[in-house]
């Protein structure tokens, strides 16, 4: 297993990480046990979770349910110093978190105390922001994304006190380092040009969607995580599963996501069904399993920290932590750059 430096830290992680996000909704505790057990002896030492798993859906009756049994594996197993952590604090709108409260320096002393207390540890490595405050164009809203309805006057102000929060929780020792999610370029400058000026921790990584569907990262995000050192860890490298191909002609695989949400938040759509026969195809002609071909070349990628994984059972996630063990050639690449010239932005 490749280990890759999260940002300007110390801390080294795999390559591959364990996503964690079905875990007490379509998972029990004990395969949720399993997983990490499995994952740890191939050398996944990166474990990412959040304070509002499990999905699929999120609901006020399981929130927090999957930091338990992360918990209550690092109680059973002994194994906690083994494992970089990484969790996330909800934004804003959740109305069964915090009362559907953001960012704040003292709500988030209050999401990382919870997250302390059901994951059973004394500190996070890593302690991320699921979504800004001001909102995000994630999950398929850049669609209709209009930054001109942000205020920068109360915006910059609101990324400073929420870095004042977690400089807090560093000072205390309860985490060790910070990361955003569905961030944007602007958004992610802003919080490493205030650390910077203020003396305050500095975003390590950014946590957004990439796979071969959905590839926004590319460019502007790009550049920023190669000047900046705030490398991708790339979610839903698989595109919820549409890239194994089981949802192709129509499929509606017995226990699968599609069964609990359709559309996949918003990722299935015909377009997105043409564009993963494409990349079928390139697996088919090169012999190559597509949903390791999609992970595979997720870990091709410069900006690339960690793609995170995840399975509902345990023949899935050793295929997909098999994809560290595969090479891509030059021809299987540039079949995908032609796959993508077809089909440049089905969702």
């Amino acid at each position: 297993m490749k280990m890759n430096p999260l940002g300007r830290t110390e801390i080294m992680v795999s390559e591959i990480c364990l996503g964690t996000m079905t875990w007490g909704e379509q998972n029990t505790e004990v395969e949720a046990h399993q997983q990490m057990d499995y994952a740890l002896t191939q050398g996944v030492i990166f474990f990412d979770t959040a304070e509002m798993y499990p999905t699929q859906p999120t609901r006020a009756e399981t929130q927090g349910r999957t930091e338990e049994y992360i918990g209550s594996w690092f109680k059973a197993s002994g194994k906690r110093n083994e494992v970089i952590l990484a969790t996330k604090m909800t934004g804003d709108g959740v109305k069964w978190t915090r009362d559907g409260q953001g960012f704040t320096r003292a709500s988030i002393q209050q999401a990382i105390d919870g997250s302390l207390k059901r994951l059973g540890v004394d500190h996070i490595d890593l302690y991320q922001l699921h979504w800004p405050n001001r909102g995000s164009y994630h999950f398929r809203k850049h669609w209709a994304f209009d930054p001109s309805t942000q205020d920068k006057s109360s915006t910059v102000p609101d990324i400073r006190e929420t870095l004042e929060g977690l400089g807090d929780a560093v000072k205390a020792g309860k985490i060790r380092a910070i990361g955003l999610s569905n961030e944007s370029a602007w958004g992610t400058m802003q919080f490493v040009q205030l650390a910077e000026q203020h003396g305050l921790p500095r975003a390590a990584s950014i946590q957004n969607e990439y796979n071969l569907i959905c590839r926004l990262f590319d460019t502007d995000l790009a550049e920023v995580a190669h000047h900046e050192d705030v490398g991708l860890l790339a979610f839903s490298p698989l595109a919820a599963g549409i890239l194994t191909g089981k949802y192709q002609d129509g499929a509606l695989p017995e226990g699968s996501r599609r069964v609990r949400v359709e559309s996949l938040s918003g990722r299935w759509c015909p377009q997105t069904e043409a564009a993963t026969q494409a990349y079928l195809d390139v697996a088919n002609k090169h012999g190559l399993d597509p949903a390791q071909m999609a992970i595979a070349f997720c870990l091709t990628r410069p900006f690339m920290t960690s793609a995170i994984i995840g399975a509902t059972n345990m023949d899935q996630l050793k295929i997909a932590i098999g994809a560290k063990d595969v090479e891509l050639s030059e021809a299987a690449l540039e079949d995908i750059a032609t796959a993508r010239r077809a089909h440049p932005l089905p969702i």
